[in-house]
This record gives structure tokens, C-alpha cells and sequence, in this order.
């Protein structure tokens, strides 16, 4: 469960960078890169632990 959430993060991440770069789009947008970063700490904290 804890490689879904890097894997979701690195995908927020980079669909962040492209609307950023690509896009003009609001400020509401960078919500996106926020919740990446809190996918990855999410899955950094939790690590490889068995149930």
C-alpha cells in the first residue's frame, strides 16, 4: 500500500509539472502538488511494513 502511494505521488507530481508548464491554469491547480507531497510523505512514513 505504501508503493501506491509513492507511485500516486510521483503521477500528482508530474501531471502538477505539465499543467504548470503546458497550461494556464489557476492558483487552485498547485493543490496537486500538495497532495503529491503528502502521498510520498505518506508512503515514506508508513514504508514496507507487513500487516
Amino acid at each position: 500500500m505504501g508503493n501506491l502511494f509513492f507511485i500516486a505521488g510521483i503521477i500528482l507530481m508530474v501531471g502538477w509539472l505539465v499543467g504548470y508548464l503546458g497550461y494556464n491554469v489557476g492558483g487552485a491547480f498547485h493543490l496537486l502538488l500538495i497532495m503529491a507531497f503528502i502521498a510520498i510523505l505518506v508512503s515514506l512514513i508508513k514504508g514496507n511494513k507487513a500487516l
